[in-house]
């Protein structure tokens, strides 16, 4: 395949060459020039792929950063929503950076190492502010450092993946959000039972000179398992079946963790973080709109922006999130939505101009057990 032309700000994964010698249909996400689907699959099959056996992502546009110092989980306890206090050290934690008005700038993984380091794995178009925003507020001893292109990020999800790293001599144990420093062939790997699928997962995060002969030494040990290749395209499909919001569209700056019932991931007894006065004032007040699920009830499919309506026409809600589910072959979507709306409604999104009936559920659309 011909090397595509892109613009010259795009920035590239270390397997870019791997995707392009493969097919891929490459376009730019978040800053990158990423793979959305592989040829001779697509978005559909290798959904599936995911579904029942085991695919494999390329996720190296994710950020990363290391926290270190004396201190420096409390610090970050102080700044980002989650309690790190509620996990010790070996365990992640998914969290959100938020601004004082309650609003997302990013949700982010937080692994911890212990009291003194803290790595972070942020989205890729969101590194560089969580990075300035943490360094700009780190009190003197410790350290807020990017590693965006230290690392690299291969995401192993499927039934089988366990069964693919014991054939690599990676470790496929631990617990749900469990991370552990591993080696192969005599390089670091940091491997951590996590995703973005609904299937039970890992990510793989190699230093980033490694990480093309990791990708190539997962698929040569994983041709009996039925391993394949996963784009973002299909990324999209598996996190919107599960319900996992995306930031950008189901969490923002103008869509906070309460609308978005991300509350879990907030330690609302912790004295200080990044938007604890407007969140709990929000929480108390009860937010305005709500994250609900969107189940078409005919052929169409939900796409983010389209304007959602009650039964009796008036305007309840957009969009947010909206494909085609490969598993329950229908429409679905996630959509901000008054708060008088509740679950097992009738609503009518405006698809090209015709309102289409959709129900309103709670996700997840698509039960799996990543744990």
């Amino acid at each position: 395949m011909a090397e595509l032309r892109r613009s010259p700000e795009l920035r590239r994964s270390p397997l870019y060459d791997r995707h392009v010698e493969l097919g891929a249909k490459m376009a730019g996400f978040g800053g990158w020039e990423m793979p959305i689907e592989y040829t001779g699959r697509g978005v559909l099959a290798e959904h599936q792929a995911v579904r029942g056996a085991v695919g494999i992502f390329d996720v190296s546009h994710l950020g990363k950063a290391r926290i270190a110092g004396p201190g420096a989980a409390a610090f970050v306890n102080a700044c980002l929503t989650n309690d790190l206090r509620r996990i010790g050290p070996g365990q992640a934690q998914y969290t959100l950076c938020c601004e004082e008005t309650g609003g997302v700038v990013d949700d982010l993984i937080a692994y911890l190492y212990s009291d003194e380091e803290v790595f972070l794995v942020p989205n890729a178009a969101n590194t560089a502010q969580v990075v300035a925003r943490l360094a700009a507020a780190a009190p003197a001893g410790v350290s807020v450092t990017d590693l965006h292109t230290g690392y690299g990020v291969v995401a192993v999800q499927g039934p089988a993946c366990a069964d693919l790293l014991g054939a690599l001599g990676l470790p496929p144990g631990g617990t749900y959000m469990s991370f552990v420093d591993a080696e192969w062939k005599g390089h670091p790997v940091i491997v951590c039972r996590s995703g973005y699928t609904g299937e039970r997962g890992y990510e793989l995060l190699p230093r980033w000179d490694d990480t093309p002969a990791l990708w190539d030494a997962l698929f040569a040990a994983g041709g009996p398992l039925g391993v394949v290749p996963v784009g973002l395209g299909a990324r999209d499909t598996l996190r919107t079946e599960m319900g996992y919001p995306l930031h950008g569209q189901d969490l923002s700056l103008s869509i906070t963790p309460v609308q978005a019932r991300s509350g879990w991931a907030v330690g609302w007894d912790k004295d200080r973080f990044w938007g604890r006065d407007a969140l709990l004032a929000e929480r108390s007040a009860g937010a305005s709109r709500l994250l609900w699920g969107l189940r078409s009830t005919g052929r169409v499919i939900p796409r983010p922006h389209m304007t959602v309506a009650s039964a009796a026409g008036a305007t309840v809600g957009e969009v947010t999130s909206g494909t085609f589910s490969p598993t329950l072959r229908q429409g679905i979507g996630l959509a901000l939505l008054d708060r008088s709306v509740q679950g097992g409604d009738t609503v009518n999104v405006d698809v090209r101009g015709r309102p289409s009936p959709m129900t309103v559920v709670r996700p997840p659309f698509v039960r799996s057990s990543p744990k």
